[in-house]
């Protein structure tokens, strides 16, 4: 990537769609605020997964709603920004209608890249790490064509419905805990942080699926989660010298303090 004198932008888990329509589009609203506020000074900007909170392309049918965030997109990426969507646990059912429609990069696995003389590594975050075997084989099974074949014969106004009342619910029995931090070494990315480090030095790691901003070193490189907008409206920015966890509040983007 070449850096022609502009930033990294990196966000995630805006879970659009939840809990429900008028709270997304609040959220939906401050989000294209953002946007707005950084698109003069942004080289590319990478959206970590769980931008909805359920997503499906259906052959000639996608989710109603989130027209604000897709017209934004669509129009950053007409002006030449780099606009990477990471397929989330929530969203993974993506094909290819934002690369088509938005022009819009979609990457189901992780991401690597040199960009003014650092190494990044960019993926979601869900599955990677110590444990979690239930999670990692419904992984498997979600992102199999058989699963994704199956889920498409049901009616959009059921598969839809159905999946998003399943989205909610796995959302909120886990919401809690994702908001507790008992150090480095309970935390699953960390762990899987200092096993990559070991084999290759890379000077940033970047998740999402955490939902709590953490900028945790892993010896001589950094481990950033940029959190969610749910609750923290936090995001990160590659200034060209620097990565900085930053939060975005009243129209201003503010370092974050946990």
């Amino acid at each position: 990537m070449n850096s022609a004198n502009k930033y990294l932008y990196f966000a995630s888990d805006f879970h659009l769609g939840a809990p429900n329509a008028e709270k997304s589009l609040v959220r939906e609203r401050a989000l294209i605020n953002w946007l707005e506020q950084i698109e003069d000074s942004a080289h590319s900007i990478f959206l970590l997964g769980d931008i909805f909170d359920f997503w499906f392309e259906y052959k000639t049918v996608v989710p109603k709603g989130y027209i604000r965030l897709l017209g934004k997109l669509a129009t950053l990426s007409d002006k030449g920004i780099q606009i990477h969507l990471f397929k989330g646990n929530h969203d993974m059912w993506m094909f290819d209608y934002f690369e088509k429609e938005l022009g819009v990069k979609i990457h189901s696995h992780e991401l690597t890249f040199d960009f003014a003389g650092k190494q990044f590594y960019l993926h979601h975050g869900d599955g990677l790490g110590p444990g979690d075997y239930k999670y990692k084989f419904l992984k498997l099974f979600f992102r199999s064509q058989v699963c994704q074949w199956l889920f498409a014969r049901l009616h959009p106004n059921f598969g839809i419905g159905l999946a998003s009342f399943l989205s909610r619910r796995s959302r909120a029995k886990g919401g809690k805990k994702d908001l507790v931090y008992n150090g480095p070494e309970q935390e699953w990315l960390f762990q899987y942080v200092k096993e990559k480090q070991a084999i290759q030095h890379r000077d940033y790691y970047i998740f999402g699926h955490r939902h709590l901003p953490l900028n945790l070193e892993v010896g001589s490189a950094k481990y950033i989660n940029t959190g969610d907008w749910l609750q923290h409206n936090t995001f990160a920015v590659f200034d060209l010298q620097e990565l900085h966890l930053m939060k975005w509040k009243n129209g201003q983007m503010l370092p974050y303090e946990s």
